[in-house]
């Protein structure tokens, strides 16, 4: 019977642990952003680098690379994959791009919310002079009567 109630009070912690906010948001983001960076790997190497390949004398970057020697006598032939580096290279730039032009509309966003709350907010009250000022005060009163 305890192991029952120790087992359905880690399942509750879980499921408040689960629930909040921020645990939700981070989901969400990353199933967004594997769908986003799967979109941008077929921008690159569907739409980008065949164009790119037409201007190179119609390199097609799928297929280039480098044929490594065979040092150790294993018979098979190893290939430095250039292209595919060459377009997750390009594949990183893009994703880099759209995330920084989000984080800066973002803060824009956030910089103009401050600014709007800040311009509504009432305008502090002046703090209480402190004893030594209000003494300053008084005795600055009292010559100027003196003078008088």
């Amino acid at each position: 019977m305890g192991e029952k109630k120790k087992i359905s009070g880690i399942a509750r912690e879980f499921r408040a642990f689960a629930m909040r906010g921020n645990v939700v948001d981070l989901a969400v983001g990353v199933i967004v952003g594997g769908a986003f960076g799967k979109i941008t790997a077929s921008l690159v190497n569907d739409v980008l680098m065949p164009f790119i390949g037409m201007f190179l004398g119609g390199v097609d970057f799928t297929k280039l690379a480098i044929r490594l020697p065979d040092f150790f006598g294993s018979g098979k032939e190893n290939y430095m994959k250039i292209g595919a580096f060459i377009g997750t290279i390009i594949d990183f730039l893009i994703i880099a791009f759209v995330v920084f032009i989000m984080v800066k509309a973002i803060n824009r966003l956030k910089s103009l919310q401050d600014r709007k709350n800040a311009a509504s907010a009432a305008p502090p009250a002046p703090p209480e002079p402190s004893n030594e000022e209000k003494l300053l005060i008084e005795i600055r009163d009292l010559l100027k009567e003196k003078r008088t």
